[in-house]
């Protein structure tokens, strides 16, 4: 897929909306293409990845494994869509953590990947780049810790 296309892929996420084409030119460089077939798993719960995902066409789903003792199941926290980004979050802040959730694919998927240790970088070295990508991060999880309390809630 050529930068052009992944340059356009990435303005229609809701991350990345507000850049100018110069940031999104540096973003597609870090990115590759990666296809998934209908119920493979992108990442599993309590595994470790530095990856940040965006559908390009597909469906994601994003499921947390529960066992409160006499009650085990999982439940479906969202379902992403195209444009939507997903991923390991604490490596734009420089951390390791494992996966709070899973993410499954609902029907055959395709995705851009990028480390998120190569975002952080350009965050780094650009500071008004990398306030921007923070606040950004900010909504993203209110979103989806809205989303999760939502989800336990039909527990």
């Amino acid at each position: 897929m050529d930068r052009l296309k992944i340059q356009s892929i990435l303005k229609k996420c809701e991350f990345f909306d507000e850049l100018g084409a110069k940031d999104l030119g540096r973003i597609a460089d870090l990115c590759r293409l990666k296809r998934y077939e209908s119920g493979e798993y992108v990442f599993r719960q309590g595994g470790f990845s530095e990856n940040l995902y965006v559908v390009i066409d597909g469906h994601v789903m994003l499921e947390r494994t529960i066992d409160l003792g006499i009650r085990k199941g999982s439940v479906i926290i969202t379902k992403l869509g195209k444009a939507k980004l997903f991923g390991c979050w604490s490596t734009l802040l420089n951390e390791t953590q494992n996966f709070m959730s899973s993410a499954v694919c609902e029907k055959s998927t395709r995705l851009l990947v990028f480390n998120g240790k190569d975002l952080r970088a350009m965050m780094s070295n650009d500071t008004e780049f990398g306030f921007k990508m923070l606040q950004r991060l900010c909504f993203l999880l209110r979103d989806r810790i809205q989303s999760a309390y939502g989800a336990m809630e039909k527990i």
